[in-house]
């Protein structure tokens, strides 16, 4: 069988995260399944570069900041495929180009528009692992592209599409999916399974877990993702699709701070917003608009409130 696993840039921070990250590669290939790697740029290598490119040039060339971030990811796979090697797994590196991901002819926030993972599959029928630079692409005309903040789960779902995998994991610094932002919220509990579309919906509505476009592609193929820490043996949580008798009425909280609002989803989100306008404005926290969909409430509140809101919230509805 084969297995997507994605590694975001807290697993690659410095040489023991790199060598955890490889252990967990190594675990599949020995479980008998084989593994195809994604990685982010390592760290906040990322951020550094653009810090970097702030003292050049204010406003510098899109093409350019492309070519340039890039490079992160594709020394992330290149060093992951030296560590495997060394633990005695032979292995490739792939920027996104070699790996035949396809994007709209754009530079920054790229959309796939196709994958076409021949060389990955000759790797793999080689008996190699192929490691591939997520976050980016190459455009129609041939220039490097990238896939914006978040990107490498989007390149992590389109190769376990293309490439019919069996499991797409996606590993970082978190356990699993919680019910809101554990950082925030002390009594947020952590969901052994979400549904892809709530999930996309908190995604839509604040959540960074994981990257909101991974998601529309993952809904668009029914494509259940695995959400896993890189550094404890946790389950994590499974997002996929559930029957409407699996879907729990309410699925979690996410706040959005430079919009001020505090979004419910879940299947009976919309019915709660008598009870959380209430709430809220028993505690002077007056709500300004109330907006509700399908799988969605969505509450604005005044600036800088959102997580005294998100608490209120989450203590109410989810706690008790």
């Amino acid at each position: 069988m084969r297995i997507v696993q994605k590694f975001g840039g807290s697993s690659l921070a410095d040489w023991a995260c790199l060598r955890r990250a490889a252990g967990l590669c190594l675990e599949a290939r020995r479980r008998g399944q084989q593994p195809i790697l994604v990685v982010s740029a390592a760290g906040d290598s990322t951020d550094e570069m653009i810090e970097e490119v702030r003292k050049i040039h204010p406003h510098p060339p899109a093409r350019e900041m492309d070519a340039l971030l890039a490079t992160g990811e594709q020394r992330s796979a290149a060093l992951m495929a030296i560590a495997l090697t060394r633990f005695g797994a032979p292995a490739r590196s792939f920027s996104g180009w070699q790996a035949g991901l396809i994007t709209e002819e754009k530079s920054g926030g790229a959309r796939l528009r196709a994958a076409v993972p021949g060389r990955l599959l000759e790797t793999l029928e080689a008996g190699q692992i192929p490691v591939v630079a997520g976050f980016q692409g190459v455009t129609p005309a041939g220039d490097v592209s990238t896939l914006g903040r978040g990107g490498s789960d989007t390149t992590a779902v389109a190769l376990a599409i293309a490439l019919a995998a069996g499991r797409c994991e996606i590993y970082t610094d978190v356990d699993g999916i919680y019910s809101a932002d554990p950082r925030l919220v002390p009594g947020a509990r952590c969901l052994r399974e979400i549904d892809l579309g709530d999930m996309l919906t908190l995604a839509e509505s604040g959540s960074q877990v994981l990257h909101a476009e991974s998601l529309r592609l993952a809904a668009a193929h029914r494509q259940p993702i695995w959400l896993l820490s890189s550094f404890t043996a946790a389950p994590g949580t499974l997002v996929h699709p559930l029957s409407p008798e699996r879907r729990p009425a309410l699925s979690g909280l996410t706040r959005d701070g430079e919009a001020h609002t505090v979004t419910l989803v879940g299947r009976a989100a919309a019915e709660r917003r008598r009870q959380a306008e209430g709430l809220l404005t028993s505690r002077n926290l007056p709500v300004r608009q109330a907006e509700s969909g399908e799988n969605y409430l969505r509450l604005c509140v005044d600036p800088g409130r959102e997580v005294d809101a998100l608490r209120l919230l989450h203590r109410a509805l989810f706690e008790n």
